[in-house]
C-alpha cells in the first residue's frame, strides 16, 4: 500500500509539474502580440490601490514607476561640412534652425539626452521623436545602471512620438492607463532625467487637456540639411502640409529638458501621458509642462510595431475652430464647433455628404470646441475605419454622419487632382486655411467678393510671404474668388510658375507674387 501511495504522489507531481510548465509555455506572448495584449497580460491580477484620502502620497506610484523610466543617451554625426561659408549664408542657417552660424572645418560628433518609459519586459520603449530622430546611436541607461543600445522601431514627426526596442528581457515595465479619464485638477507624477540628473520625480496637477500650442508644426518648418542644399540651389524653402496632432495634457509637475519621453502617470502609478514640451522663456520649467495623450499614443505604437510607421485615417476638410470672433467673421450664429471651410475632392468627408458651410460639433457624441477635440480622435483610427459626427448643416438642420476615413494615399491623389499639371502652388502648399468673406467684411473694405485667411501655418508658404490672418484676398493670378474652391480653380492658371495674390487688409491694398513651383 505505501508502495501504491509513493507512485499516486508521485505522479500527481509529475502531472502538476507539467501543467504548469505548459501554463508558463502558453502564457508568453508570441512575437505578434500586440503592446496592449502584452500589458493585458502583465497586469490581469495587478490591482494598484489610490491613496486614502487626505494629503496625496506618491510614494507608492512613484517606486511602481522609477525603475521602468530610462535614460535615452543620442549621437548625432556630423556627415557633411557647409565650408567656409559666412555672412548671408550664416544669417540663412540660423534663421532656418540649424543654430551657431557655419561650422569652420570638421565637426566633432554632437550628443543629446532624453527619456523613455518601458511598456514590455522584452524591450519595448516609447519616446519622444524628438528625443531620437536623425541619431546616428541611441543607448539606453536602465534602472540598474546597465547601458545597452536601441534600435528604432518605427517614429512619426506629427505626433512626436517613437517606439525603439532593446535587446534586453526582465526588464520592469509601466501599465498604461486610459488618458479619457484624467480630470482636470488631478494630482499626476512627472518622472524622467531633466538636465542629465537622475530619475527625478515631481508632482502637480493637471491643468488642462486638450491643448494645441502649436510647436510640432514650428518643428515641421525647419529645413533638413538636404532641404537647405536645395534652398540654396533654387532659392525656394520647401513648404509642408501640416498633419499634426496637437491634444496635450497640460500640468504644472515640473517638466524641463530631459524630461521629453518621460511618464506622466497618475496617482495608481498608470501611465496617462508621455512628456513632450514646455512653455517657457528661458528653457526650463517656467509652470507650465505638455504631454502626448497615452490613448493616442497607444494607436501610434501598435502602428509602429506592426507597420514600423503610422497607418492614418483622413476625414478629407480644412476647418476654422469657432469662437465670437471668428463666427462674427464668418456671419455664423455658432460660436462652437469646426467650420469647414474646404472638402477634399473624392475624401471622406465628401463621401459622406459635407459641404463646405457645415459646422462639425460632435465626434462620437462628444461636443467639439477645438481642432484637437476633432483631431485626437481622428488620430487614434485607421483607414477604413467609421467616425460618427454630428454635422450642423448650412440650412441649419442637424445631421448624423458616418464617416469611413480614407488613408494617406487618397489625400495625395486628391491633391494631384487639385494640382492639375500647375504650374504654381497648390492650395495645400500655402499653409493657410481659408473661409468665405462675410457679407459685413466685403462692405467694410468695398469689395465684392473675397476669402478671408484665418488661419496661417507657421514655417509654410504664406508665413514665408508674411501674409497674416484677417488678409481679403479678392483675386489669384487675376481670377476674382470667393471660396477656397475658387482659389484652387485659380492657382494653376499662373504663368512661368508665378503666382500673385491681390486682397485687403488693415494696411490697405496688398499685392504679391512669388514662385508656386
Amino acid at each position: 500500500m505505501k508502495k501504491i501511495g509513493l507512485i499516486v504522489v508521485a505522479a500527481s507531481f509529475l502531472g502538476g509539474a507539467l501543467a504548469i510548465g505548459a501554463y508558463k509555455l502558453l502564457e508568453r506572448p508570441s512575437d505578434h502580440s500586440t503592446l496592449a495584449d502584452k500589458q493585458n497580460t502583465m497586469f490581469a491580477s495587478n490591482v494598484v490601490r489610490a491613496s486614502s484620502a487626505g494629503a496625496p502620497d506618491f510614494v507608492q506610484a512613484a517606486a511602481m514607476v522609477s525603475p521602468a523610466v530610462v535614460h535615452i543617451k543620442t549621437t548625432y554625426e556630423n556627415k557633411s561640412s557647409r565650408g567656409n561659408g559666412g555672412g548671408m549664408e550664416d544669417m540663412f542657417e540660423q534663421f532656418f534652425g540649424f543654430g551657431g552660424g557655419m561650422q569652420r572645418g570638421p565637426r566633432q560628433p554632437q550628443a543629446a539626452s532624453g527619456s523613455g518609459v518601458i511598456l514590455t519586459p522584452d524591450g519595448y520603449i516609447v519616446t519622444n521623436n524628438h528625443v531620437v530622430d536623425k541619431a546616428d546611436k541611441i543607448e539606453v541607461i536602465l534602472a540598474n545602471r546597465r547601458k545597452v543600445t536601441a534600435k528604432v522601431i518605427g517614429k512619426d514627426a506629427n505626433t512626436d512620438l517613437a517606439l525603439i526596442k532593446v535587446d534586453a528581457n526582465d526588464l520592469p515595465y509601466v501599465k498604461m492607463g486610459n488618458s479619457d479619464n484624467v480630470q482636470v485638477g488631478e494630482w499626476v507624477l512627472a518622472v524622467g532625467f531633466p538636465l542629465d540628473l537622475q530619475t527625478t520625480v515631481t508632482a502637480g496637477i493637471v491643468s488642462a487637456k486638450a491643448r494645441n500650442i502649436g510647436i510640432l508644426n514650428r518643428e515641421s518648418g525647419m529645413m533638413t540639411e538636404e532641404e537647405y542644399d536645395e534652398y540654396r540651389r533654387t532659392g525656394q524653402k520647401p513648404t509642408r502640409t501640416n498633419n499634426s496632432i496637437e491634444s496635450f495634457i497640460q500640468t504644472d509637475a515640473a517638466i524641463n529638458p530631459g524630461n521629453s519621453g518621460g511618464a506622466l502617470v497618475n496617482a495608481n502609478g498608470e501611465l496617462v501621458g508621455i512628456n513632450a514640451a514646455i512653455a517657457s522663456q528661458t528653457g526650463r520649467n517656467e509652470g507650465y509642462g505638455f504631454a502626448i495623450p497615452v490613448n493616442l499614443a497607444k494607436k501610434i505604437l501598435e502602428d509602429f510595431k506592426k507597420f514600423g510607421s503610422v497607418k492614418r485615417g483622413y476625414i478629407g476638410v480644412n476647418f476654422v475652430a469657432l469662437d465670437a470672433d471668428v463666427a462674427e467673421e464668418l456671419k455664423v450664429k455658432e460660436n462652437t464647433g469646426l467650420y469647414v471651410s474646404d472638402v477634399m475632392p473624392n475624401g471622406a468627408a465628401a463621401a459622406a455628404g459635407i459641404k463646405q458651410g457645415d459646422i462639425i460639433k460632435k465626434v462620437e457624441g462628444l461636443a467639439i470646441y477645438d481642432s484637437p477635440d476633432l483631431q485626437e480622435r481622428i488620430g487614434r483610427m485607421s483607414p477604413g475605419d467609421k467616425v460618427a459626427l454630428t454635422v450642423l448643416k448650412a440650412d441649419g438642420t442637424t445631421k448624423n454622419v458616418n464617416v469611413t476615413l480614407k488613408g494617406e494615399s487618397s489625400v495625395a491623389l486628391a491633391a494631384t487632382k487639385s494640382d492639375n499639371k500647375n504650374t504654381g502652388a497648390s492650395i495645400s502648399k500655402l499653409g493657410a486655411s481659408f473661409a468665405p468673406a462675410s457679407d459685413a467684411l466685403k462692405a467694410k473694405y468695398g469689395v465684392k467678393n473675397g476669402v478671408v485667411v484665418t488661419s496661417v501655418a507657421p514655417g509654410q508658404l504664406f508665413d514665408y510671404w508674411g501674409v497674416k490672418k484677417g488678409l481679403v484676398i479678392t483675386k489669384v493670378n487675376g481670377i476674382a474668388v470667393s471660396s477656397a474652391a475658387d482659389i484652387e480653380k485659380a492657382l494653376p492658371t499662373s504663368r512661368d510658375g508665378r503666382t500673385t495674390i491681390s486682397g485687403v487688409s488693415e494696411e490697405g491694398a496688398v499685392t504679391f507674387s512669388f514662385n508656386g513651383n
